[in-house]
């Protein structure tokens, strides 16, 4: 789905996103987006790492 977007169509998202938000209120949301996804990261890391303990763990 994001391979299709392209520059032209991230330009155009980055647009609507400063007119609908303001120039305020977007380092705030790129903020908290980040801490969303460096959550998710470590939640799949730890996961990750759960799995294959109980993987050497049962052998």
């Amino acid at each position: 789905m994001l391979q299709n977007i392209g520059i032209p169509g991230l330009i155009l998202i980055l647009v609507i996103a400063l007119i609908v938000f303001g120039p305020s209120k977007l380092p705030e949301i790129g903020r908290a987006f980040g801490s969303t996804l460096r959550e998710f990261k470590n939640s799949t890391k730890d996961l990750i790492s759960s799995d294959e303990e109980e993987k050497t763990q049962s052998k």
